[in-house]
């Protein structure tokens, strides 16, 4: 799975919990690999307690793995000089919410040794990005969720990281703020940096991820590129029609594999794209109606939902 080009390298990956003293040891994440490629958005997938944060506490170096490799830039997670390369956005972040937005920027842009010439035009950058110059000299107490959730991500692109990683980047935003924070991802690909994103935002992740993988239960279930997810498979369309007598639809159903439902005068029918053609034809040749044909597009919701499903079953 290692390649030159992929910048995070996750290797056969396992990690075990011990609940309490005596208790047997709870396996969370069970040999996972896969691998970012520098320069994308990859979306990391997955429902509540598949082992989404955990991964990411692994590549973070806050926690160890029980076995198992993990590497960034291409050095171990267990070293530290790469760390400075490194911006990242925990799920539940807390700041010191006496300080205002510039305020607190301006501490982590120290923290992180950014040089001091250029630390007030870095933060004044970020806060514009983040649509939060308007509040920057604000304080954080006074915030919305989605507020804290915006400086939450501009603290962890302060000092001009290559690799950066979000953990429910979306979380909190409303729609608006959701798209801000959409296009700056955008943005940042553009500008060759790589994104690791943990997301349950399945709409989110076809919108602007490069690359997907699906987590469920602690094993990966899906990975690739996500236009290949969403290509997969026979495509279907929705026919609505009216004026069909009932024997036309049966051998419509019949000859074409056409799936029908009734809805009033009017029938709906399911078929697959390669057999539109025909379904019209016969549908005109015996005096119907086509009201519409809507073709029906695969989505990552359902994907994931079916990867949900098989690990369940």
């Amino acid at each position: 799975m290692s390649s030159e080009s992929e910048i995070v390298q996750i290797q056969d990956v396992v990690k075990d919990f011990r609940p309490g003293f005596g208790l047997r040891k709870k396996r969370v994440l069970h040999g996972i690999t896969f691998g970012v490629k520098a320069g994308e958005i990859f979306g990391f997938v997955g429902p509540n307690g598949a082992g989404k944060t955990t991964t990411l506490k692994v590549l973070m170096g806050l926690i160890r793995a029980t076995s198992g490799t993990a590497k960034i830039l291409g050095h171990d997670i267990t070293e530290t000089a790469f760390r400075s390369e490194v911006g990242f956005l925990p799920e539940n972040a807390y700041f010191y919410d006496y300080l205002t937005g510039r305020e607190l920027l301006d501490f982590y842009a120290r923290l992180s040794g950014v040089d001091s010439s250029i630390r007030a035009k870095r933060v004044d950058t970020l806060l514009d990005w983040v649509g939060l110059s308007h509040a920057g000299d604000a304080r954080i107490r006074t915030y919305s969720k989605g507020m804290a959730q915006r400086v939450g991500i501009a603290q962890a692109l302060v000092h001009d990281p290559s690799v950066v990683f979000l953990d429910e980047p979306m979380s909190g935003l409303d729609p608006i703020g959701r798209k801000e924070i959409r296009d700056l991802i955008i943005r940042l690909r553009s500008e060759g940096k790589t994104v690791f994103m943990n997301t349950h935002i399945l709409s989110d992740v076809e919108m602007v991820c490069d690359r997907v993988a699906i987590i469920v239960h602690g094993k990966i279930r899906y990975q690739g590129h996500t236009q290949e997810f969403l290509d997969d498979g026979e495509h279907q369309c929705e026919i609505m029609v009216s004026g069909v007598e009932p024997e036309v639809a049966a051998r419509l159903e019949e000859q074409h594999g056409a799936e029908l439902r009734g809805v009033g005068a009017r029938v709906e029918m399911t078929v697959p794209e390669k057999k539109v053609e025909a379904v019209l034809e016969s549908v005109l040749a015996a005096r119907g109606r086509v009201l519409s044909v809507t073709p029906h597009r695969v989505s990552l919701e359902s994907i994931f939902l079916d990867a949900v499903r098989e690990e369940e079953a």
